[in-house]
Order: structure tokens, then sequence, then C-alpha cells
């Protein structure tokens, strides 16, 4: 008798883990367990790669806080939402006639903040939420009520490296932009009526090093106060507000 699904966002087992991969579900990450080797090993392997699943290898120890049952060393954690490629969203956006507005988030991984991105986002008219496929939030019920139901209902793309999704962006046309407190430009001085990625930060460390030397324009959120800078989701609330105020003129 086959391992199975002690939860509904859990699938336990060999075979039922790799008959979800098979069956298209969406798939949050894959837990394989230390020393696996084998055909086995190696056709998880290929199929995380070619189907963007996240796939960490962890000690023994780990899978059994998940569970005790005979888990064969493999779990997988389902994802409430589809992922999509990016290069799949492109197109649609422009055979609409609309301005591509796209958000893309370099490491944000507190579940309020990216539940509150997404509602703004949602609300404010962008196409689609970017995400690295490690060091980022994982998508839960929470994030989804978090977002009060607005990561249901805008494209959520997770990609294997956001250089080479910028790089994407750019040959179709679509620049990217992000806040910084030392650049001269205002937000409200930028034209968003153009194509735009914007790109916002973790809530400690902002943008990598290695993406904000691909950003094609940076701009300031004038503040008055003291404290460093906004709160990542307010920020991104700030900047996507005054894109759509812009475009609706």
């Amino acid at each position: 008798m086959r391992p199975s699904s002690k939860s509904n966002n859990i699938i336990i087992g060999r075979h039922p883990v790799m008959d979800a991969i098979e069956a298209g579900v969406s798939i949050e990450k894959i837990v394989l367990q230390q020393g696996i080797r084998g055909e086995f090993e190696k056709s998880l392997r290929y199929q995380c790669k070619i189907n963007n699943i996240l796939l960490q290898v962890v000690p023994k120890e780990r899978l059994q806080k998940f569970s005790r049952g005979n888990h064969q060393g493999i779990i997988a954690f389902t994802s409430p939402i589809p992922y999509y490629k990016i290069e799949d969203v492109i197109p649609s956006i422009y055979e609409k006639s609309e301005i591509p507005l796209l958000l893309i988030l370099d490491g944000v991984t507190d579940v309020r903040n990216f539940g509150a991105i997404a509602r703004s986002a949602e609300l404010c008219g962008v196409h689609a939420i970017i995400i690295p496929k490690k060091g980022s939030v994982s998508i839960t019920d929470d994030a989804i009520k978090t977002s009060a139901g607005a990561l249901t209902k805008i494209p959520v793309c997770r990609e294997n490296s956001l250089i080479t999704t910028i790089e994407l962006l750019e040959m179709n046309g679509i620049p990217t932009f992000a806040s910084d407190l030392q650049a001269t430009n205002l937000l409200k001085d930028q034209d968003w009526d153009q194509p735009a990625a914007i790109i916002m930060g973790s809530e400690g460390k902002g943008i990598s090093q290695a993406v904000r030397q691909k950003v094609d324009h940076l701009f300031i959120i004038p503040q008055v106060g003291t404290t460093d800078s906004f709160n990542v989701s307010v920020a991104t609330g700030i900047i996507l507000y005054e894109v759509m105020r812009q475009r609706m003129v």
C-alpha cells in the first residue's frame, strides 16, 4: 500500500510525489532525505528541474517533523495557487494592448508583507508578481488570507534567476525600476506611462547587489521623518498607486 498525504497540502511517499508531478499538481517544494541516491533521485532531480520545483535535501530528523509514517524519504508540499512562467505572461499583456506593469520581489520572506503587497498589486493593476525560486516567501493559505484573496487573482511567476528574468524583460521592451534613498528623481516625476517592472527588496537588506546592478531607473519616495524608510509593503503600495494614478489620467 502506498503512503498517502496526511493533510491537504502534504504528499508523502515516492510514488504519490512522482504521480503528483506528472499530473501537473502545483508544488511549493519537495523535501528529500539526505543520502538517497540512485535512479529515483536522478529522476526526481530531473523532474524538479523541468517543472521549476524547489528541491531541498534535509536530514531524516527534519522529515520526521512532518510525518512519523513511512514517508520513504520524500515529502512534497503543494501550493494553494498555480505558478506561471513570465515568458508566457508577457505575450498575453501585449495581446490585450495594455502597458505591462510587473512587480519583482527580491527576497521578500515575510508572509504578512507578501500578502499585503499582493493585495496592493491586484488593486493597482499589476499584471504579474515575480519571485525567485529560492530565498522567497512560501505561498500558503495564510498568505492568501493576508492578501484578501488577491493571490488567487494575479499570476505569480516563480523563476530560477531574477537576473535572467530581468534580461528577458529587457528583450521584451520592459525596463526595470527601483526606489533608492540616494536617487534624485522623485517617484511622482517618473514617467509611468511606459512598460515597467518594479523591483522591491527584502525587509532588512533591500535589493540584492547583483539585481541592483541590472536596474534601469532609480527613484526616491519622498519622506519628511527621520525613520530609515517605509516598510516594504507600504512602499510598494505608494509606488503602485502613483503608477495607477498616472496611467488613469
